[in-house]
């Protein structure tokens, strides 16, 4: 059995006025959540890993958004969460591990993108202003991210 690597990446998809992409797990009807995805391999960089998992569960491809629009932007925040591993969720992990570091990334986007879920993963998404999109997610570290979203995507325009 191949274990899921203790460590992820959170993206929030976002737009320039900050509304928030969520998207329902279908493993877990009623959660929603940002883009996470743990590290394919160890030594995966934490930017590839959100590039990845983005395009698998959201349809967008960032490095082809950059090269022939300009407007895709990704930001490492340089901020990590230590987490405990929800219990229906350790089976996937090895035998003792019982915490995750999750990578925080941003990523804005035009409003107008198309947005392609995996259907083994998700079953919906909805677009809503930040507030309300924190509001909405089972995760504390996800709703607090989202809450920090104007502060950062401030950072990030005059940088």
């Amino acid at each position: 059995m191949t274990y899921k690597i203790p460590e992820s990446v959170l993206v929030i998809i976002h737009t320039s006025p900050l509304d928030v992409l969520l998207i329902e797990r279908v493993d877990k009807p009623g959660f929603w959540q940002s883009v996470t995805g743990s590290k394919n391999v160890e030594d995966e960089a934490l930017a590839t890993t959100a590039i990845r998992e983005v395009k698998e569960e959201t349809g967008i491809d960032i490095q082809s958004e950059i090269q022939n629009s300009g407007v895709a932007q990704l930001h490492d925040w340089h901020l990590s969460n230590v987490y405990e591993i929800y219990p229906v969720w350790r089976h996937r992990y090895a035998p003792g591990v019982t915490h995750n570091t999750e990578h925080v990334f941003s990523l804005q986007v035009p409003s107008t993108i198309p947005i392609t879920l995996s259907p083994r993963e998700h079953v919906q998404y909805v677009w809503l202003p930040y507030k309300e999109a924190a509001d909405k997610c089972f995760s504390a570290s996800n709703a607090e991210a989202i809450l920090q979203l104007p502060h950062v995507h401030l950072r990030c325009s005059t940088t």
